[in-house]
């Protein structure tokens, strides 16, 4: 017959290690991400259908220093805790 397990074994299995803690830049990287995905912040703006309004072409520079000043707010905002 199997010997059912105990409750100091049932405790190990459930007790699990914390999480490292996160630096502020950590944080901050992971909303620039959600931020950039969700809304295609720092994107040239595509030709669609209906009122779009003047179509913008920006360059890889413009692109990155657009995602780099999110960062920055993004940094801001979290340090503010």
């Amino acid at each position: 017959m199997a010997e059912s397990p105990t409750n100091d074994n049932m405790e190990a299995t459930e007790t699990k290690a914390p999480a490292p803690a996160r630096s502020d830049n950590e944080v901050a990287l992971e909303l620039t991400r959600f931020i950039a995905t969700a809304t295609g912040y720092g994107k040239s703006s595509q030709a669609s259908t209906g009122f779009s309004g003047k179509p913008q072409t920006r360059s890889a520079e413009e692109h990155a220093d657009a995602l780099l000043d999110l960062f920055e707010r993004c940094r801001r905002v979290v340090r503010k805790d």
